[in-house]
């Protein structure tokens, strides 16, 4: 039975059944989901009127309830030292083997077969390795769950802490029991950060997005690394929103993040890749970008 991360809160349950379904708005230049999505229409994933398992509302109740700006800096403080442990890749694909993401209606595959299928995806398209890597690496951050983390400091969807919350941010209802709401420092437009001053100055709630982000900034291009460290953000990428915190990168960024997104989310499908027959070609791109060893 795939594992999932222990709860570090007393008392409080694993996630439990969703409100919100996201609006599906790929722009044409992107890859038409249709042709990505094998299984099921591109309108059934995203769910959160009636997901597959009821995991998903609780899942953001936690998650909304304690990504505080003080608990982003902690987790960063600990986490970015990268001092934990070192293995193999593989090693590392062999953990999420055991994992079952509980904030995703889509899918109930272990995270190394959801890896696989999006990854595949974007080779089929012809897109360059790079983005082929990306996609095997996208999620690499839920490593985290290796040391305990709750899975509502994992996965799920990213937004910015440290200024108001966008109320197209899935849930937005639980965040008025997060203390940063009434908090006049962080709860105002722009709170702790400035017009325009960029994503890159802008702490998001804490998660495997920049785990997995800072983890490969030293091995992938830019373009992937802004898939990597933005691709749960949907309230930008998807809604439009935070436009007052962006600068320029971002904006030329925004077509990265849109192209990659589609794979993610439509190439989940319960047929699980042959990984006997996707074996050499994966074990030579991942030489060929990656150390022997990762840091976590």
């Amino acid at each position: 039975m795939a594992s999932t991360a222990k709860q570090l809160l007393p008392g409080e349950v694993n996630p439990l059944h969703s409100l919100d379904e996201w609006e599906e708005d790929v722009l044409e230049r992107y890859p038409d989901p249709k042709a990505i999505a094998k299984d099921k229409s591109t309108e059934a994933y995203r769910n959160y009127e009636a997901p597959a398992r009821d995991t998903v509302k609780e899942f953001y109740r936690l998650n909304h309830t304690y990504q505080t700006f003080d608990f982003v800096k902690e987790k960063q403080n600990n986490f970015l030292k990268f001092d934990k442990k070192e293995m193999p890749v593989w090693d590392a694909f062999q953990f999420l083997n055991q994992l079952v993401d509980d904030s995703d209606p889509d899918t109930d595959l272990d995270q190394f077969q959801h890896l696989l299928q999006t990854s595949e995806a974007i080779r089929r398209d012809g897109h360059p390795d790079w983005m082929v890597m990306v996609g095997l690496m996208h999620d690499m951050g839920k490593t985290l769950c290796l040391f305990d983390e709750p899975q509502w400091a994992v996965v799920g969807d990213t937004f910015p802490v440290g200024c108001a919350y966008s109320d197209k941010i899935v849930y937005p209802e639980f965040f008025k029991d997060n203390p940063d709401y009434n908090n006049e420092k962080y709860n105002t437009k722009y709170g702790v950060y400035t017009p325009n001053c960029g994503l890159r100055k802008v702490d998001m709630s804490w998660g495997h997005d920049e785990y997995v982000y800072q983890m490969m900034k030293d091995h992938l291009p830019e373009e992937g690394l802004y898939m990597l460290r933005y691709h749960s953000f949907y309230a930008w990428h998807r809604e439009g929103e935070y436009s007052h915190l962006l600068d320029d990168h971002d904006k030329e960024m925004l077509k990265w993040v849109s192209l990659f997104n589609p794979y993610d989310l439509y190439s989940k499908n319960p047929t699980p890749p042959n990984w006997d027959e996707l074996k050499p070609y994966y074990t030579e791109l991942v030489a060929k970008y990656l150390p022997a060893t990762l840091k976590f």
